[in-house]
């Protein structure tokens, strides 16, 4: 009651004449109390606020996907169903000048291939089968299945894609539909992918198809793109194909080609359970063909064969008459551990080197390696398996063009390195393995060259000869360094300091770590006190 007559003798009531001026209100005022904007000046800006809003979520999505391997949990930028694209048109008017004449073994030209795939073949400067060719490109050219035994370097890899190429210009695809491969084929590694990805592109130059190679490691947005559009062949990695399927990027339902790559050494890495799943989104090996290739047919590769294969499947092996080429000089060199960088630095400044590549056992001794040779002068770039993926595809590019001469790797980096013209190869210590030991040397003496591969067998290593010389079937050419190669050289300069581990790191790091955020913690906390 006291507070009602108060509000009565002293209150103050607004006249009802006043308003709120327009141009300044009081920031205290309530929102309710502004004056409202007319509704089309609203709607504007509204709409605006939306826009805005909308190109920042954009440009927070671009800077996410721009990071290195993109986001898994987004969304692939394509469309989750097929959509009808342009058919191929390969160039069949093609007639070669000349035929090749070829007084041995199996010429292209008499096998009944189509002219696009002639063309390319021509272009490339081949008119002879090899072995591997000879024996699989007939019957593949029938529509039979083939498990095929061959070294790496004999040719298998023209040998399918000779074949593939030919089926697609004698069954043409009138309504391809985008990211729906024909051909599929899988491969074990990132290298022997890309390797195969470009012989596709250059024997396949004439035949409009279209080749896409995916595999771990690199951009998963930016890879995901190729899918947009006819995809003819898709050379892929098992873990990364399987990425794709699961977010529906690529399907699998009418691949009418299955190519299944180093099939031995799938099953070493532990990939069949992931070729399984794949295989099992394709067709049945009834309504398509398949080519198994390996470098042994062992009982396990054979029982792939079975299980994924047609019954009448055609079987070849190729054993060749040396493990290694004739074309490599091996040498081993009986050495302590300390003397093996002069004998290196003595190559390099007495022989002519094209290319050289220097195999290590292990990641820690191939850093050690390379800091060593480049305080000596020499310039050279490391490959490991901790080395990201696209700069080890800019490392090989550059060795591949000559800029790069000089490669320190492991056994990880290493079997993927196809590159002609390396004429030296060094084991700085012999393989565990004796079939690393072949395609360690195996990387020189390419395509008819001469090559150097040399070995030390020091106090470290050299109980590993036995078990190499038993596998290559012959005994290696031991020897003792001349005087001249065991000088030692002077450092000519100081190799760059190791940077600090950014993530992980040893313990010490991670105590250290703890204490610093201890001590900002307990930082801020006295400064707090102090303040209050």
């Amino acid at each position: 009651m006291i507070k009602k007559l108060f509000r009565k003798l002293f209150g103050r009531h607004k006249p009802e004449t006043e308003v709120v001026p327009e141009e300044k209100p009081h920031p205290s005022q309530p929102e309710s109390s502004k004056k409202k904007k007319p509704e089309s000046q609203r709607s504007e800006n509204q709409f605006e606020g939306k826009n805005k809003q909308q190109q920042q979520h954009k440009k927070r999505q671009d800077r996410n996907r721009n990071k290195k391997g993109g986001h898994r949990h987004e969304k692939a930028p394509l469309p989750t169903h097929s959509v009808e694209v342009e058919a191929a048109k390969p160039e069949e008017d093609w007639q070669p000048a000349e035929i090749p004449e070829v007084k041995e073994g199996l010429s292209f030209y008499g096998i009944g291939l189509t002219n696009p795939v002639l063309h390319g073949i021509h272009d490339l400067g081949f008119s002879q089968c090899t072995e591997i060719q000879a024996k699989t490109l007939p019957e593949a050219l029938k529509g039979r299945d083939i498990a095929g035994k061959a070294q790496t370097g004999t040719g298998k890899t023209a040998a399918f894609l000779i074949s593939i190429f030919d089926y697609f210009i004698k069954n043409p695809l009138k309504e391809p539909y985008s990211g729906t491969p024909r051909c599929l084929i899988l491969a074990p590694t990132r290298e022997l992918a890309v390797q195969i990805g470009k012989d596709a592109t250059a024997l396949g130059k004439f035949c409009d198809a279209k080749t896409v190679t995916v595999y771990g490691g690199m951009d998963f947005e930016k890879q995901a793109q190729e899918f947009h559009g006819r995809v003819d062949i898709l050379v892929a990695t098992p873990g990364r194909l399987l990425d794709y399927t699961r977010r529906k990027v690529v399907k699998l339902n009418k691949v009418e080609q299955l190519v299944l790559d180093e099939a031995d050494r799938m099953l070493d890495m532990g990939f069949i359970p992931d070729v399984r799943r794949i295989i099992g989104q394709i067709p049945h090996s009834d309504k398509r063909i398949t080519q198994l290739y390996s470098a042994t047919l062992s009982d396990d590769v054979m029982n792939l064969a079975q299980r994924w294969m047609k019954k009448d499947y055609h079987i070849v092996e190729i054993d060749p008459e040396t493990v290694v080429s004739i074309n490599v000089q091996q040498i081993v060199y009986m050495v302590q551990a300390k003397d093996k960088v002069p004998i290196i630095l003595w190559h390099l400044k007495n022989e002519t080197v094209e290319r050289m590549i220097i195999f290590t056992n292990r990641k820690d001794e191939s850093q050690k390696l390379s800091r060593t040779l480049y305080e000596h002068g020499v310039d050279l770039e490391l490959l490991t398996g901790d080395v990201p993926q696209k700069k080890r595809m800019r490392i090989l590019e550059k060795f591949r063009a000559g800029e790069i001469k000089i490669i320190v790797a492991t056994d990880v980096a290493g079997r993927g390195i196809h590159v002609d013209n390396v004429s030296h190869v060094f084991n700085y210590e012999l393989p565990y393995e004796a079939e690393d030991y072949v395609h360690r040397v195996g990387r020189t003496g390419r395509a008819g060259s001469k090559g150097k591969a040399m070995s030390f067998a020091c106090e470290n290593s050299a109980f590993e000869l036995p078990s190499i010389e038993e596998y290559i079937g012959h005994s290696l050419t031991c020897t003792t360094p001349e005087e001249e190669m065991l000088v030692e050289y002077e450092k000519v300069r100081e190799a760059p300091k190791k940077q600090p581990q950014q993530h992980g790191g040893n313990r010490n790091n991670r105590d250290r770590n703890n204490r610093h955020r201890n001590n900002n913690r307990n930082h801020g906390r006295n400064n707090h006190q102090r303040r209050h």
